[in-house]
């Protein structure tokens, strides 16, 4: 059974948005809810359609880190460690019910150092932890994109099939956006677990077939950061395969959550 929080703030405490929650489909009588963590350079909406179609059965809160669309004006925090100190802190007033993390990408590893904090800092687990399109946080590639030119890091996000066209043929969007991107590929870049570092919630791995940054065998390592149970899903596509198997990714967690929901 997972720990849950000894001393949750009342509900009273928590607004319908805030500058880093957004809940697009609020669901204040879901039994669980389920928190999205973006990826690198992502935001919020990102998670929109994953939102509307998990409202019904979770209530979803989706994250906005400083230092993009609305949040443009605030510094990035480039250190991912910083930034899953504030996470968790952001977070502990939704902590009343069962909550589940999703996160892709850079969203995967800080979603586990979030996981991390609030186990250890507050006696708060979450019932699962969804890790997409990332590798295992033990295993490690000798990666630079942060320090690219303005052109080196365009031609990685089209590598990775991520960045909307429009967003990439709009100059002045693309101007407002390259900050927070390259202050989140510093972050999980720069990043390195602590040893042996481990969850005690069971953790659901999602990866392409065809990612050039998660192998097989790098995503199947999640296991090594948990005390719980340990599944691994791989579907058809690339780094962003989950933008093609929306419905069913959305059954998947809808599925793994139903249990601990009732």
């Amino acid at each position: 059974m997972p720990c849950r929080r000894k001393d949750s703030s009342p509900m009273s405490e928590i607004t319908e948005s805030t500058s880093w929650v957004r809940r697009f489909h609020p669901a204040p009588d879901a039994p669980a809810r389920l928190v999205c963590f973006p990826h690198a350079g992502g935001s919020a909406s990102f998670y929109f359609p994953m939102s509307k179609a998990l409202s019904g059965d979770l209530d979803v809160l989706n994250l906005q880190y400083p230092g993009r669309q609305d949040r443009r004006h605030e510094p990035v925090i480039a250190d991912l460690g910083r930034l899953a100190d504030e996470t968790a802190e952001v977070l502990r007033p939704w902590l009343d019910r069962p909550v589940a993390f999703f996160g892709h990408s850079m969203g995967a590893v800080l979603a586990f150092e979030t996981a991390l904090r609030l186990e250890r800092e507050h006696a708060f687990s979450p019932v699962r932890l969804f890790a997409s399109g990332r590798r295992a946080p033990s295993t490690s590639r000798d990666e630079s994109v942060h320090l690219r030119d303005d052109e080196g890091i365009l031609a990685e996000l089209k590598l990775m099939s991520g960045t909307d066209a429009r967003l990439l043929g709009d100059e002045e969007i693309l101007r407002m956006s390259l900050p927070a991107i390259r202050g989140d590929y510093q972050a999980v870049e720069t990043y390195q677990a602590e040893p042996a570092a481990a969850v005690r919630c069971p953790i659901d791995v999602l990866t392409g077939d065809d990612d050039p940054k998660t192998t097989i065998a790098e995503a199947r390592a999640w296991q090594e950061h948990t005390t719980g149970g340990f599944d691994l899903t791989v579907f058809a596509g690339g780094h962003f395969f989950l933008a093609h198997h929306q419905k069913e990714i959305t059954a998947h967690i809808r599925n793994r959550t139903a249990a601990v929901a009732r």
